[in-house]
């Protein structure tokens, strides 16, 4: 070996050996310093590949399918059980699509993954003591199911705030609309419009009528009580209300533009617009 490899590997073996001692040697508040950036700049960074990712891969499994497993696992008399099958949008009936606009997102095509008219209600409503009302949009749903446990907290819902706003940007109205449909539970075990359509109809979801891709967005708000297969008066008489509605409204085409768009709805407020009129609200209230 000649006198040069010799130093090249001595260097090498020298510059190895700085690096520990030198992290060993930052005092400890500093440490606990650098991971207070570097462990939420790597969340970030993870969040962010993650919503990307599933802008072209649909989602394995969702926090909500595991916890629903555990429940079927460890609860006494609840069969285990998990129906799911990932379909593109175009091979769901368009039916399918309208219904759950009309029933749980009417401004879809419009919002920024916001309904902030109704995020305003929601907390007029709260100060004067009453029952809040859902204001969560199909965007947000999408958010929730496929990136968070389905548990209540402020934190939760921020999170939850943040990856609407990601899909929005990165994902589009198509593709929200197409994992949501892909991810949403709709029974004990029953995720997605397809395992749905064959479990209770016997069908593909494409082959869904008008009257059933009702009957399925009337299940969306309580999928555990609410059963397609056993409909109450209730039930049935919100399922001809979402189909009335839906007529209304027409066929939803996801990928129109915003100049294709009624120009009543077409400027929604965003969530920034909501923090500004939010913070104006507790400056009054003090």
């Amino acid at each position: 070996m000649t006198k040069s490899n010799k130093k090249t590997i001595k260097h090498k073996r020298n510059n190895k050996g700085r690096r520990l001692p030198g992290w060993k040697s930052i005092p400890l508040w500093r440490k606990i310093l650098r991971l207070l950036w570097v462990v939420p700049l790597a969340l970030w960074a993870a969040s962010l590949l993650l919503v990307i990712a599933y802008r072209w891969i649909n989602p394995p499994l969702t926090p909500l399918m595991v916890q629903r497993f555990n429940q079927q696992l460890f609860q006494k008399n609840r069969p285990v059980n998990f129906e799911h099958k990932n379909v593109k949008v175009e091979d769901i009936s368009h039916y399918m699509v309208d219904c759950v606009v009309a029933s749980e997102d009417g401004l879809f095509m419009y919002h920024h993954g916001f309904d902030v008219k109704q995020l305003k209600q929601s907390y007029k409503e709260n100060k004067r003591g009453r029952r809040i009302r859902g204001g969560s949009t199909i965007s947000m749903q999408t958010a929730k199911n496929v990136f968070l446990p389905h548990k209540r907290s402020m934190m939760r819902k921020a999170v939850e705030a943040y990856f609407t706003q990601l899909i929005e940007w990165f994902w589009g109205k198509k593709r929200i609309m197409e994992v949501y449909l892909n991810v949403i539970e709709f029974g004990d075990g029953i995720y997605g419009v397809e395992a749905a359509s064959q479990h209770y109809y016997g069908r593909h979801a494409s082959e869904l009528t008008h009257h059933q891709a009702a009957e399925l967005a009337v299940s969306l708000p309580a999928p555990l009580r609410r059963n397609p297969g056993k409909p109450s008066s209730y039930f049935r008489r919100r399922t001809a209300t979402i189909e009335a509605r839906s007529r209304q409204y027409g066929k939803i085409n996801l990928e129109a533009k915003k100049e294709d768009l009624n120009p009543k709805y077409r400027n929604q407020e965003n969530i920034i617009d909501f923090v500004k009129w939010y913070r104006k609200q507790k400056k009054s209230d003090k």
